[in-house]
């Protein structure tokens, strides 16, 4: 697969992560639910302008300069490491119902879909494409282990939780 090619995919990922964390805010029943998904979407829609900007400036020049992609979630090793103090740290108990739970399941998937897209790239493309694909990688990795933990979170305690050290929007 070409950079370019690689590129309008990764498009597309990003474009159907986003319609299931929209889609998601729009269905929750819950204040903290519908934060933790509209930041997320907030966060794939910012993506997709990211991928845009890098698809014009590759079919313009044949190359990418470096721009740095932010992220309003932390790294992975920090989600984890506070989840594993859940119990102790849940500061607002909003219960998760099964319309929620499902929501959190069905942007689980798309998110381990473009996940394995980008760690395909990592694999498959060298250089500029490869140091792109890294850091979605990295960001869509976090974004996959808060949707699993807020899961593991429904599924232990019944409640979102809201960490501040990574709250979400």
């Amino acid at each position: 697969m070409t950079l370019e090619e690689a590129i309008r995919t990764a498009i597309e990922y990003e474009t159907r992560v986003h319609a299931a964390y929209k889609d998601a805010q729009e269905q929750a029943h819950d204040e903290v639910g519908r934060r933790v998904f509209g930041t997320l979407a907030r966060e794939e829609a910012g993506h997709i302008a990211y991928l845009r900007r890098r698809l014009a400036e590759w079919k313009e020049s044949g190359r990418l300069t470096d721009e740095d992609l932010e992220t309003a979630v932390p790294p992975v090793a920090q989600i984890e490491a506070h989840t594993e103090k859940l119990g102790e740290k849940l500061v607002e108990r909003s219960p998760i119902g099964k319309d929620e739970i499902r929501l959190l399941e069905k942007a689980l998937k798309v998110e381990q879909e473009t996940s394995d897209f980008y760690r395909r790239m990592v694999g498959e493309l060298d250089g500029q494409g490869r140091d792109l694909f890294a850091r979605f990688l990295e960001i869509e990795e976090g974004h996959g282990t808060i949707v699993q933990a807020e899961i593991d979170a429904a599924n232990g305690h019944g409640f979102w939780f809201d960490i501040p050290e990574f709250r979400l929007g």
